[in-house]
């Protein structure tokens, strides 16, 4: 295998192949009679193959001085896929914690495989809502293709999963599954009824007495008549707040037990089933999150994890907005009756909420699933404030100029009258925005606006600039994400 390193070492292949401007070591991989290594050239990263073997037969590439260089496409990685099995994502079920790390350029998983090697923590380095994709003019098998090559890169072989995430509709989750991902987020807002917060209790009462009366007595007799025991968790049920808990989650518990008897159960193979009740106006008491959990056990539905909806804020980008001490007993309720149900508490929103991930992995005992997403996007921009200041310049005007159309996509009390104007900051103070919640908040929910946006001849405004300096220091890139991911499982307790 050294034999191929050494080639390119000393100019054999450089000579064929453009320039080679780095040699990933760690992805050096011997199939058989078949030797791969990555590289990075000025065209482009790709893929080496020596030997011979149906490995070398089926990679897709053109053939100079007797090795094929391979293109890291969709259809290459299918057979990488299939020669090297823990190149393909798998399901992790819950005995293990889990980060889901939400790559939005497919290109961090390399910094977080560094990241998360050798801890007791596993990575979903695949995770992708539909919003996400449409925002970024990527696809699920993008999403794939990128977290597979990471793994190969990496020579990364302890198993990562792939998440579609937060998915509402059928076709959006048979879409997911058809290619192999091995976790599902079922985003239930839409099925949950977030106006009964906002009435009076008697308002309540008109409404409930509309269900009909065999529904009411059933959650009556199961609810009020005998209290729950649940090891570590507070629960309180009165009448009233059973009621309001009824007509907000009733619809949305028979959308879970029909995706699940019609997608997971039906599946010949694991895949990690996760309930979200997060993405909505109101609060999940500790009380609401039992009856839906107890409900789908009633139901036979097995899940790997439930994302409630935490009192305070987990706005994106930033720490939690909030009462701890309300937060600390919440979650202690919370992560019991998760532990209860033997499935794991999943927070979502998860990144930068540093006040809090002690609590988490104390209240938890460390076995938890955690989503991150934007934070990887800033450490992103972080680098290009560095060493690209007249592009991050352009991007922070730009993303000043369509803030407001950005917030139609995510929740954000952001003050941009509070960040300091471009003018008044100097090339080497730029990295500073990144520590300032309404700088990072801005930059953070106009990535799609950014990474989409045009010039008039339709050439890309900023995303070509922005990829070749990523490419360019993707070392840099790669230290930000141990360094600010690493903190996360610093203080998570991993």
């Amino acid at each position: 295998m050294i034999e191929l390193i050494e080639a390119v070492r000393t100019g054999n292949i450089r000579e064929l192949n453009s320039n080679v401007v780095k040699v990933y070591e760690t992805s050096l991989t011997q199939v058989g009679d078949t030797t791969l290594l990555m590289v990075r050239t000025t065209e482009g990263k790709r893929l080496l193959v020596s030997g011979t073997g149906e490995l070398f037969d089926q990679l897709q590439g053109e053939i100079v001085a007797g090795v094929k260089i391979a293109r890291l496409s969709h259809a290459n990685r299918l057979v990488i896929n299939h020669f090297l099995p823990y190149t393909a994502p798998q399901a992790f079920g819950t005995q293990v914690a889990t980060m889901g790390l939400g790559d939005r350029l497919g290109i961090a998983s390399p910094g977080h495989i560094q990241t998360l090697r050798g801890k007791d923590i596993r990575p979903v380095l695949a995770q992708q809502s539909i919003r996400e994709l449409a925002l970024t003019g990527r696809t699920y098998e993008d999403v794939l293709d990128a977290a597979a090559y990471a793994v190969l890169q990496e020579g990364y072989k302890d198993g990562y999963g792939a998440d579609g995430d937060h998915l509402k509709k059928e076709a959006d989750i048979e879409y997911a599954l058809r290619l192999g991902f091995t976790m599902l987020t079922l985003d239930c807002s839409e099925n949950i009824d977030n106006t009964i917060e906002s009435l009076s209790t008697a308002e309540i009462a008109a409404k409930y007495a509309e269900l009909p009366a065999s529904l009411r007595s059933y959650y009556e007799e199961r609810y009020l008549q005998t209290a729950p025991n649940v090891p570590g968790a507070t629960l309180a049920y009165t009448a009233e707040a059973l009621q309001k808990d009824v007509l907000i989650y009733d619809a949305a518990i028979n959308f879970m037990e029909a995706i699940f008897r019609r997608y997971i159960a039906t599946l010949d193979r694991a895949v990690d089933f996760e309930i979200s009740i997060d993405e909505t106006a109101t609060p999940t008491s500790p009380e609401a999150h039992y009856l839906v959990a107890n409900e789908l056990r009633e139901r036979g539905v097995t899940i790997f994890s439930m994302a409630p909806r935490f009192c305070g804020e987990f706005q994106k980008g930033i720490d939690y907005i909030g009462d701890i001490a309300q937060f600390e007993r919440e979650l202690a309720s919370h992560a019991a009756i998760a532990v209860h149900f033997e499935y794991k508490l999943s927070i979502h929103s998860g990144s930068d909420k540093f006040s809090v991930f002690p609590l988490i992995g104390q209240y938890t005992n460390g076995l938890f699933h955690i989503k991150t997403a934007g934070t990887n996007w800033l450490e992103a921009v972080r680098v290009i404030a560095k060493v690209n200041p007249s592009l991050y310049r352009r991007m922070h005007q730009f993303a000043l100029d369509h803030f407001v159309e950005a917030t139609a996509y995510y929740h954000v009390t952001t003050d941009i009258n509070a960040i300091v104007p471009l003018a008044e900051v100097t090339d080497s103070q730029l990295p500073d925005y990144m520590e300032e919640n309404n700088a990072r908040q801005l930059l953070h929910i106009t990535y799609g606006l950014l990474l989409q946006a045009k010039n008039a001849d339709g050439s890309a405004m900023f995303a070509d600039d922005f990829f070749q300096t990523m490419a360019d220091q993707e070392d840099a890139f790669a230290e930000g994400l141990r360094h600010h991911i690493g903190r996360h499982l610093t203080l998570l307790g991993k």
